[in-house]
């Protein structure tokens, strides 16, 4: 293992390794996301409102992020690859029997199951892409995992949206499962092996504690900062996605579901943005376009505040692409900037942040949307774009230079 200093682009095994992590973040997403497409019949069959219907997403994002750190360890211990192969089996299993839930909590908590089971590849795939990949291109490798994230999302998104809305939303959740099973099959035959890290059951000697290796990173502003950009940009970016439907259905917009359903092709725009995002931290550094993205994603919220359908889709457009800018980059800072026996967990460390915002803002924007209508709900939306940019400002500039 010494002797290897990672993949290098245009070699065989690093487009393996990028493909097969983009059909592995193909088959996580569309499954996490399955039932935002239809939380309004979700709502109207069990008798809840939107912030209820939303419990559905945010019950399987908090499952996600309550199993990224038992996740890593496992391995840590077992191999990066076995684990995300086995997350995903375990999930495509638990995402067939979703369907069949008889009621709301029976769903909620089968879809929490389903969460946890899907947190082994976020998990670990970062780390595991930052021991594979030569340091100096991990930053656009990640950049090409987060657009198969973005592909799973909205392919996830829309067949559960237009099938759910001639069969039932249980029949359009339980299609997306279809899709998942072909694109993990996509990722166990291409991924390449670790030739990056030892396993700790393989190991002679024993590296340091759980405890320590969570400690290096949380007592770490750097790892701080950029756990904040996925908590406050994650729960803006699932919030808008989770409210906008139903938004849209009501005056004076009145827009059918089916329509509304093609509002997810704006996910195209992170499938370019975040590879983009990538090759350009690269260039120019990685601080100036995390910003920069948090900028285009600020912009976009504002249009929607306008009443018009072609303002609102250019605003979703900008604010998908700068969310998914600025998640490939602190995604990617994260286990590059963190102890090299600690990478697993920064990374694990950085998704719980990251769905922690999803499940709470996820659902308590959903109030905020009932109570004070859309304007406030994109003023609060705003207000934490601004927070993030700000903690990145002030926190990240020291540590920019060094992880360029």
């Amino acid at each position: 293992m010494s002797d290897f200093s990672g993949h290098q682009p245009g070699s065989r095994e690093y487009r393996r390794l990028l493909v097969g992590l983009f059909f592995g973040g193909v088959a996580t997403f569309a499954q996490l996301y399955a039932t935002q497409p239809v939380l309004p019949a979700i709502a109207r069959d069990v008798g809840s409102g939107p912030a209820g219907a939303a419990l559905t997403v945010s019950a399987a994002t908090l499952g996600l992020a309550a199993a990224v750190i038992p996740w890593s360890l496992v391995a840590d211990r077992a191999g990066r690859v076995p684990v995300m192969a086995l997350g995903l089996l375990a999930a495509t299993v638990l995402g067939a029997a979703t369907p069949f839930a008889a009621s709301l909590d029976v769903l909620l908590v089968m879809r929490a199951l389903e969460g946890a089971a899907l947190g082994a590849v976020p998990a670990v795939a970062l780390a595991y892409l930052s021991e594979e990949v030569s340091a100096r291109h991990v930053a656009a490798a990640a950049g090409s995992y987060i657009a198969g994230t973005t592909v799973g999302g909205l392919s996830g998104r829309l067949v559960a949206g237009w099938i759910g809305e001639f069969a039932g939303w249980r029949w359009g959740v339980a299609s997306v499962v279809l899709l998942c099973v072909g694109a993990a099959l996509v990722f166990v035959g291409l991924v390449p092996r670790a030739r990056g890290f030892v396993p700790g059951r393989m190991r002679t000697e024993r590296g340091p504690s759980v405890r320590r290796r969570i400690w290096l990173n949380l007592r770490s502003r750097v790892q701080l900062a950029l756990y904040a950009q996925g908590f406050l940009l994650m729960g803006a970016f699932v919030a808008v996605y989770n409210y906008l439907g139903f938004h849209l259905s009501e005056p004076p917009f009145d827009i059918a579901p089916g329509l509304v359903t093609l509002l997810f092709l704006a996910y195209l725009a992170g499938t370019v943005s975040s590879p983009r995002a990538g090759m350009l931290a690269v260039r120019l550094g990685r601080l100036p376009v995390l910003l920069g993205s948090i900028v285009v994603m600020a912009a976009g919220a504002a249009l929607m505040f306008l009443p018009v359908v072609p303002v609102v889709i250019v605003g979703l457009v900008a604010f998908t692409a700068g969310f998914f800018g600025a998640h490939a980059v602190a995604s990617g800072w994260t286990p590059v900037a963190a102890a090299p026996e600690a990478r697993a967990q920064a990374s694990s460390l950085y998704y719980l942040g990251y769905y922690a915002g999803s499940s709470l803002f996820g659902w308590s924007l959903g109030v905020v949307f009932s109570g004070a209508g859309w304007a406030m709900f994109l003023v609060v939306i705003l207000v934490m774009c601004a927070l993030a940019a700000g903690v990145a400002a002030l926190t990240l500039r020291t540590d920019a230079a060094g992880t360029r």
